[in-house]
């Protein structure tokens, strides 16, 4: 089962040895790591099962049934059983926690509803499960091929996982990868991977705030920072618009030349990440009108494509651009040339 987890392993590593920030904090950092070690353990299941159904569904077969998706909230009581015990009438929940997981899991089936006339992460209805209160002092949340799971965090360095919604973007646009373009979590594949969710993350971020490419702040993660974090000068996780940050938690490459076949796709997904900010500044509006078109388009609008490289997207996105908006040479031009600038 392929198991996509929001914060880094080498970013909790890294920061449970850094002696600036408390004893309890890094205790609570080291704890995380070898839960995400064994939740890593499941990746190819889902994805092989995924594989079927989508043949299915191309087939006429019973994936191919269009549904109402359902939104759905468990709680793990601080156990690691999912998806833990359901929570009724979430929505007007009394636990701030369950509240915020299932509005933010309706207003991402809205998202994509709306602005890609997509029904939910397959394409055909599927429930959004999420788990929350998963572990103690869980630093991390994850889509595990079929369900959302949301960790606490320690409180200092991080604060709950459903306190920033571009969180649960990134982590379901998992999913809509999962079933269009079935991509590995391996070299520029992992890194299109990763993009893709921080891309679509920071759309349906901006989304819900209806703001324009210049009032965003093109942040990851930026929500759940703790106040230990904060001390310390992070803002972020990531910046889409400067990936090599140095006030971001896991500074990126900005360019191709800063790629190596083998990096974390967390690290090389700064140079996709790069190119979408770069190409809807330069469109203008918002980012989900013309630019996410562009991009959702070249995710889901044809075949799987499972070790497809960077270069290869980026023809996408130029042949999507020239498709949706015929003779609209600025936005042809906007796409190409943020390509071009990191280097594809």
């Amino acid at each position: 089962m392929m198991i996509y987890s929001f914060i880094p392993r080498s970013v909790l590593e890294r920061l449970s040895k850094d002696n600036r920030f408390s004893r309890s904090a890094r205790e609570g950092l080291t704890r995380s790591i070898p839960l995400d070690d064994a939740i890593r353990k499941l990746r190819k299941q889902a994805s092989a099962v995924t594989v079927v159904e989508r043949s299915l569904a191309f087939n006429g077969g019973p994936g191919a049934v269009q549904t109402t998706p359902q939104d759905l909230v468990y709680d793990c009581h601080h156990g690691k059983t999912l998806p833990g015990s359901p929570v009724a009438n979430p929505a007007n929940a009394a636990d701030p926690v369950a509240k915020a997981a299932f509005t933010q899991s309706a207003d991402l089936i809205r998202f994509y509803s709306t602005v890609f006339h997509r029904n939910s992460i397959d394409g055909a209805g599927m429930s959004l499960i999420s788990s929350i209160h998963y572990g103690t002092d869980y630093n991390n949340a994850f889509w595990n091929g079929s369900q959302m799971t949301y960790g606490d965090g320690d409180g200092h360095i991080f604060t709950n996982f459903t306190g920033s919604d571009d969180v649960i973007g990134h982590e379901l646009t998992h999913g809509v990868t999962q079933h269009t373009l079935q991509l590995g979590y391996e070299n520029q594949a992992g890194g299109l991977n990763e993009g893709l969710s921080d891309i679509f993350g920071s759309m349906f971020r901006q989304w819900r705030a209806d703001q324009t490419v210049t009032q965003a702040d093109w942040l990851i993660g930026s929500g759940i920072l703790g106040a230990d974090a904060k001390a310390k000068g992070y803002t972020c996780l990531r910046n889409m618009k400067n990936p090599a940050d140095k006030t971001a938690l896991s500074p990126q490459p900005i360019d191709m030349s800063g790629y190596q076949n083998g990096m974390d796709p967390h690290d090389s997904s700064g140079i996709p990440n790069r190119a979408f900010a770069l190409a809807a500044i330069a469109i203008g509006g918002k980012s989900w009108e013309k630019c996410g078109q562009i991009w959702y388009q070249a995710m889901a609008g044809g075949k799987p494509s499972p070790n497809m490289k960077m270069k290869s997207f980026a023809n996408r996105t130029r042949k999507s651009a020239a498709s949706l908006y015929p003779g609209d040479a600025a936005t042809a031009q906007a796409v190409d040339t943020a390509w071009k600038t990191v280097g594809l």
